[in-house]
């Protein structure tokens, strides 16, 4: 029987599911409200473009389990092996790790940080890979955008230090610098693009009303919370709970005024720890 509060889950709808069993598993009462929707680009020539050039890539970073799915829905055929005649795969956690797993990535290309790391970040998988890269060798990086891209000229063409990432991805370009200051050369693919959801009143309802109770709403991402306060302007989050996964999505949740917010490792049993140690 579950016991304690009642926890939100806001991750998309696919890894939210997984998330509900394992908490079912642990006597967690939790319900699913997805904040962030994953959406396939209707345009998958980029995506297709990229498998081709594989051959000159050293290693291949996959920023989530979403952009793998979907850059090898984008495969010309079925996965023989390691892309890229030999190049390393490069996940920052261990949902990325598994989701090449599935895909048929033995686990010795993948690069990914320590299961015991502080956290699952560019930052810690820099720390893993940092010290194997060349200069002049070529990375790139799979990642989401925030809409549906229309592919540019020079798309997925190489940067070097001093450059920007490709306007069209998500997420921070830390990595993406680091790179091209040890003198990589770092191109880009979106393979996904993300999407605020479209509730319906009941939805609304229950997330209003989660505002004002005991609910645990448990944040892994930091646009989920800039989604969530877009569908709820002007609410009152002071007396909300958060549960955040980064100290950058810790930090969303305290400026977006949630009267509590605490941070826990992103390991499903560091999360379930937290949740259980406060009641």
């Amino acid at each position: 029987m579950s016991a304690g509060p009642r926890v939100i889950i806001t991750r998309p709808l696919r890894d939210a599911r997984r998330w509900l069993q394992a908490f079912a598993q642990h006597g967690i009462d939790a319900t699913a409200m997805p904040l962030i929707e994953i959406r396939p680009v209707s345009d998958a020539r980029a995506v297709q473009a990229a498998w081709a050039k594989l051959p000159a890539y050293t290693a291949l970073m996959f920023v989530s389990a979403s952009a793998v799915d979907h850059f090898f829905a984008g495969s010309p055929g079925p996965y023989q092996g390691a892309p890229g005649g030999g190049a390393r795969l490069w996940a920052t956690g261990p949902g990325t790790v598994a989701a090449l797993e599935r895909h048929g990535v033995a686990r010795q290309r993948i690069d990914a940080p320590d299961a015991d790391a502080g956290q699952f970040d560019s930052e810690a998988l820099w720390q893993k890979v940092g010290a194997t890269v060349r200069s002049g060798e070529r990375v790139l990086i799979v990642r989401g955008s925030d809409h549906d891209p229309v592919p540019l000229p020079g798309a997925g063409e190489p940067i070097r230090a001093g450059g920007s990432a490709h306007p069209a991805g998500l997420g921070r370009d830390w990595l993406a610098q680091q790179l091209a200051l040890a003198g990589a050369q770092v191109g880009f693919v979106v393979a996904y693009w993300r999407a605020a959801p479209t509730p319906d009143a009941q939805w609304l309802e229950r997330a209003r009303a989660a505002a004002q109770d005991a609910t645990i709403w448990l944040f892994t991402s930091g646009e989920a919370i800039a989604n969530l306060l877009a569908l709820l302007p002007g609410q009152d989050w002071s007396h909300a709970r958060a549960l955040a996964t980064h100290p950058r999505i810790a930090q969303a949740a305290r400026n977006a005024g949630f009267g509590v917010v605490w941070t826990s490792r992103p390991a499903l049993l560091d999360v379930v720890a937290s949740i259980k140690s406060v009641g």
